[in-house]
């Protein structure tokens, strides 16, 4: 039986704007192909806030479900404005459909999980409790695992031993979806490919405090796991790209000037050897191997300088740029009007009423359709 759902002031007026400016938690929940699972988790996170003093909303971000699941979140949020779902135009994949749910959150607190029913949300207030000793990010660790030993716990935990030693960032467990991050946190973390992953690597880049806790995990009871062997790979590829972005991003010089130098000394060696050779043992230039080792490294040395300073541009040019996102919404259900006037490039167009789009003008904005009113009257 559902329990009756709370109000969240979903209205008109200077109210509701209040509401929504004072949420407190906001539960981003990517979903794809999860029909028989929506309603149940929906009910299950009421049961846990039922009696919590904190205001709630749950952002279902549907990332291009073909069995049915947006028409279900659509009917729950008919019935229940805390629910808040995000209907992207196409699948962009887990990390992008994350970064839209973050982007429309109104909460203090943002929470992420799967909706797959294994993250228990009787989680998710412990660990919010934990914010308040002054953490700014807690993350999930699965400790009993519900898994396929072979094909999920073991690779997982292969996974998490490399990149734990590759970043110095210690965890067990960086796969766990289940984390509560207060919202400035998350919103300054840049998520693109599939970078969800290591949310918390990239937040304590960023110098969040952030602690790992104990979760609770269960078996898959509906539907099939969207995870297999095959991201192994791109886990690896991914690790390459967290590794560089934690230390060379912001001056690349630093990574391609050092594999710069290293040829430019492997080709003086070998052209020193080659002149040694000539002069001492009167060995023909132009056939030792010796040679030919000192010309490519030269060549792969300038190549590598002109990387660092291509990469040195590009960092300029990133830092100087507007954010862009990686997905487009194509519509949204009881996101509040009044508090998306900062969204315009993210949402549909059209989707704004026009008296929103109106009291977004500047006050300059305004005082020349005054003037320009009264030149006509």
């Amino acid at each position: 039986m559902p329990l009756k759902p709370r109000n969240c002031g979903v209205g008109d007026g200077f109210a509701v704007l209040q509401v929504y400016r004072n949420m407190d938690v906001s539960i981003v929940i990517p979903i794809f192909n999860e029909i028989d699972n929506v309603e149940l988790l929906y009910n299950e996170i009421l049961t846990v806030f039922e009696n919590d003093h904190r205001s709630f909303e749950l952002v279902f971000v549907d990332d291009g479900s073909r069995d049915g699941t947006d028409r279900k979140i659509k009917s729950l949020a008919a019935k229940d404005s805390c629910v808040k779902p995000v209907f992207l135009r196409r699948n962009f994949g887990q990390t992008a459909a994350m970064k839209a749910g973050i982007d429309f959150a109104k909460g203090n607190v943002i929470v992420t999980m799967d909706g797959d029913l294994q993250n228990d949300p009787a989680d998710i207030p412990r660990m919010i409790d934990k914010l308040d000793e002054g953490f700014d990010l807690v993350h999930g660790w699965r400790k009993e695992r519900q898994d396929k030993f072979l094909t999920r716990i073991l690779p997982s935990r292969v996974a998490n031993w490399l990149i734990s030693r590759t970043t110095g960032f210690p965890i067990h467990d960086l796969g766990c979806t289940l984390k509560v991050m207060r919202a400035e946190i998350a919103r300054e973390i840049e998520l693109y490919g599939e970078m969800h992953r290591f949310i918390p690597i990239l937040a304590d880049r960023l110098g969040a405090r952030c602690v790992e806790v104990e979760t609770n995990h269960r078996c898959r009871r509906f539907g099939e796991t969207k995870y297999g062997l095959g991201r192994t790979t791109r886990v690896v590829l991914d690790l390459m790209t967290v590794k560089y972005i934690l230390s060379y991003f912001a001056s690349p010089m630093k990574f391609f000037g050092r594999l710069g130098l290293l040829t430019m000394a492997i080709s003086g060696i070998a052209l020193a050897s080659v002149l040694m050779m000539k002069m001492l043992y009167q060995t023909d230039m132009t056939g030792n191997p010796l040679f030919m080792l000192s010309v490519i490294s030269m060549l792969t040395s300038i190549q590598f300088f002109g990387l660092g300073l291509l990469g040195e541009v590009n960092a300029r040019i990133y830092f100087n740029s507007p954010n862009r996102d990686v997905y487009t919404v194509r519509e949204t259900v009881n996101q509040d009007q009044a508090d998306l006037s900062g969204l315009e490039g993210k949402l549909p167009a059209g989707s704004l009423p026009s008296s929103l789009l109106d009291s977004t003008a500047t006050p300059s904005d305004s005082n020349e359709n005054d003037n320009q009113v009264r030149r006509a009257a």
